[in-house]
């Protein structure tokens, strides 16, 4: 009988709207928060400091803006240099390209930033470290270390649009006399680009949310500004919904752009009415027309005098000596390209060792038993046996994985149900938790846990509980693809054999499901494990703020602290990778890798 009346879309839209209204009623009028709102902080200004907090928190919104834009251009064009470095045949290009990428996917982005912040300077003459700082020096650290960690990530998806062009189409080009940068240029990135926009899209949005990150070193940005609100004020809990409605904000406007130049790129289905792809042509309708009227007819005539030439059955001897000429200085340019990165590689290497081998290691391993395992002076002092740094971390990332598998279960089916009284719910919940930075999570969690339940809660349980809570929206999304990746027959067979919803998903759907979520999960168990770095905002004395500890009392040891920090993330990370990409292979089809 309820199931019957839960099909009709009429009483799904009422039984959403009367929950919508008892939320409404009781946390407005009968929930007693015993805290007093004062949203006019936001509008107003601060008697005390002279100051409209919320004009403060749009200038950080504007830092953001500015450092997700410098970041991205630094990733997306440093990873289409590593992604095409990775399918070169040279092996020391590819190599070494393999190297930057793993390091960077394999350790976390806030002791990237911390190494160039407080470890790289140290190793630059007098000289070059006063002429740095004499920049925006916190600004500029924040845009490469995010702009670097982001091109890691885009590397991997550019170089996997290149994989996916059909090799025919390379040795088709190959075959019609174009040259390499030709086929490059004309052929084979715009089909690349054109296949890899929406996953490219993803990393333009967690680049945007790992802006938030530069709070560490001092940039005023959006999550600074708030967590400044909160500091004068302690009204966190309005500062935090400032800054996540305009984090969400920001990801509506990313995800529209890059919607409507998916949609104008898209050569199949009928998508050029959308309005996304409407303002995307109307934007770039003045570029479009300045090329079709100068640089076409310009290309156009250029194109028509090299036929020309080509066609002439008479050379002339200067002409094939020039041409020979050419072709040898061509020659000559990519062996002395290949001898610079050569000279250059052992450049580094040898600055590299030179620097190993000037480290301090007696204070490496003097440390090295706090970073794996700090004490707390009193075990009652934390709730997971007083310890600390690594072990710390690693039971956090095992805490918020194992606990989010149910929520994130729950969610992802409601997620991939056709009645909207458990989809929409979990929509709003995916979105909201994934449209915010992990940062404002965590805030959200510190600040709302004791409004809401009237009890402060320790700040590694509400670490915690932040990480889980972020965690399962990304496992919704995992689970949601599991799903639908199963033919729908199988539901339609298992549904004429009288099975019922939930046997039909423990019996048949999810077991087959969970077979490839495993590969995304160990992915998802890697991402987590790294972003345990990030509850140091709230003074948890994980491995990120066992080796700040550290740095700050040594003063002396930056490079050696923050070295052996990132190799701890590293090694277990770049091990777990190599198990997930194991565990895809075995799972999925072969491929055929493209070479360029």
């Amino acid at each position: 009988m309820i199931r019957f009346w839960l099909e009709k879309v009429w009483v799904q839209n009422t039984v959403l709207f009367a929950l919508a209204a008892i939320m409404t009623y009781y946390w407005g009028w009968v929930f007693d928060f015993g805290y007093t709102f004062e949203w006019s902080m936001l509008y107003t200004v601060n008697e005390t400091y002279q100051v409209n907090l919320g004009i403060e928190i749009l200038k950080g919104l504007w830092v953001t803006v500015k450092l997700t834009a410098i970041s991205s251009i630094i990733g997306l064009g440093l990873g289409t240099v590593l992604g095409l470095s990775r399918l070169s045949d040279f092996k020391p290009l590819r190599y070494t390209a393999t190297c930057v990428i793993e390091f960077f996917r394999n350790t976390p982005l806030l002791v990237v930033l911390f190494f160039f912040y407080f470890a790289f300077p140290r190793a630059l003459p007098d000289a070059a470290r006063e002429w740095i700082f004499s920049f925006q020096f916190e600004f500029l650290t924040a845009a490469v270390a995010v702009g670097m960690y982001t091109s890691a990530f885009m590397a991997e998806v550019i170089r996997a649009g290149l994989q996916s062009i059909p090799k025919g189409i390379l040795e088709a080009a190959y075959s019609s006399g174009l040259t390499y940068v030709q086929v490059l240029r004309k052929i084979i990135l715009p089909l690349a680009f054109r296949e890899i926009i929406p996953p490219l899209g993803s990393e333009f949005l967690n680049n945007m949310k790992n802006t938030s990150l530069a709070m560490f070193v001092g940039v005023a940005d959006m999550t600074w500004q708030a967590q400044q609100a909160e500091a004068l004020t302690f009204k966190g809990f309005e500062a935090t919904t400032a800054a996540s409605v305009m984090y969400l904000a920001f990801s509506l406007i990313i995800s529209f752009l890059l919607n409507g130049v998916n949609g104008k790129l898209r050569t199949v289905g009928n998508t050029n009415r959308s309005l996304p792809v409407l303002f995307v042509s109307a934007f770039s309708w003045p570029f479009s027309t300045l090329s079709r009227f100068l640089f076409n007819p310009v290309g156009r005539f250029l194109r028509a005098r090299r036929r020309q030439r080509a066609a002439a059955t008479y050379v002339s001897a200067r002409q094939a000596a020039l041409r020979m000429a050419m072709r040898r200085f061509s020659q000559a340019a990519i062996l002395a390209g290949k001898a610079a990165f050569l000279l250059l590689l052992g450049s580094c290497l040898y600055v590299t060792i030179k620097g190993l081998i000037t480290f301090d290691w007696a204070a490496i391993a003097r440390e090295f038993g706090n970073l794996i395992v700090w004490q707390f002076p009193h075990e009652e002092a934390d709730p997971f046996l007083g310890m600390g740094g690594f072990t710390l971390s690693f039971i956090i990332a095992v805490v918020a994985i194992a606990a989010s598998f149910a929520i994130g279960l729950l969610v992802g089916l409601g997620r991939c149900s056709n009645n909207r009284v458990f989809r929409i719910p979990s929509l709003l919940y995916i979105e909201l938790i994934r449209g915010n930075p992990l940062i404002i999570v965590i805030y959200w969690v510190y600040f709302l846990i004791p409004v809401l339940f009237n009890t402060f809660f320790n700040t590694v349980w509400s670490a915690s509980i932040a990480l889980t809570l972020f965690t399962a929206a990304y496992l919704a999304e995992i689970v949601r693809g599991g799903i639908q990746n199963i033919p729908p027959g199988q539901v339609e067979a298992a549904t004429a054999s009288g099975l019922s919803y939930w046997q039909t998903m423990r019996k048949i759907i999810l077991p087959q499901a969970l077979k490839q979520m495993i590969p995304p999960i160990v992915g998802l168990f890697i991402a987590i494990f790294k972003d345990t770095s990030l509850v140091s905002i709230l003074g948890v004395m994980e491995l990120t703020s066992v080796a700040k500890a550290v740095d700050n009392r040594l003063m002396v040891a930056s490079m050696e602290i923050w070295t052996t920090t990132a190799l701890l993330y590293f090694i277990p990370c770049f091990l777990m990778s190599k198990y997930a990409a194991s565990l895809e292979r075995r799972l999925s089809p072969e491929k055929v890798n493209l070479k360029m």
